[in-house]
C-alpha cells in the first residue's frame, strides 16, 4: 500500500491516542469521517495497523519496578528459552536480537527479591545481565514514513 500525507498523519494521530474519534482526524486532516473511516480500514486490511493497545501503568498494577534483562544463551538452550519465556507473567516484551546478546526481556517486579527469584529461574539458560529502569526518555514515539 503506497501511503500518502494523509495516511501518514492519520497514523500519528492514532500512535498518539488510539482513541482518537474519526470525527476527530477527520477535522485535524481535512477530509471527512467516512473517508477516514476507509482509510484506516485500509491501513488495518494491509497490516500497517497490526492493533489497538492499552497502556497500562506498571506502579497502578503493584509492580514497583521495570527491568530490561539480556540472555547470552547457553549452547542447546536457545529454543528451550524461547518456548519457556512465553510463561513468565512477568515478562511483557521479548525480543530474539543479534549480538552478544540472544534475547533482551522487558519485565516487571514486585521488588527485588523478586528480582533474585525471576533470575533464579533463568540462570539455567545462559548468562544473565539486569538493567533496572529508572524514567523513560522517549516512549512510544510515533512511528512515521520518512
Amino acid at each position: 500500500m503506497k501511503l500518502d500525507i494523509i495516511h501518514s498523519q492519520i497514523l500519528e494521530l492514532l500512535q498518539k491516542n488510539a482513541r482518537i474519534s474519526n470525527t476527530a482526524i477527520a477535522k485535524q486532516v481535512g477530509i471527512s469521517s467516512p473517508s477516514v473511516a476507509e482509510r484506516i480500514s485500509r491501513l488495518e486490511d494491509s497490516e500497517i495497523i497490526e492493533g489497538y493497545y492499552t497502556k497500562v501503568s506498571h506502579i497502578g498494577m503493584g509492580y514497583d519496578f521495570r527491568a530490561l534483562i539480556t540472555v547470552h544463551a547457553f549452547m542447546g538452550r536457545l529454543q528451550p528459552f524461547l518456548h519457556k519465556v512465553k510463561m513468565f507473567d512477568e515478562v511483557i516484551n521479548c525480543y530474539r536480537v543479534t549480538g552478544n546478546e540472544n534475547i533482551v526481556m522487558e519485565v516487571v517486579l514486585n521488588n527485588k527479591l523478586h528480582l533474585e527469584i525471576f533470575i533464579d529461574k533463568l540462570i539455567t539458560y545462559g548468562e544473565i545481565k539486569t538493567q533496572i529502569i529508572l524514567s523513560y526518555v522517549v516512549s512510544n514515539n510515533p512511528i512515521s514514513k520518512k
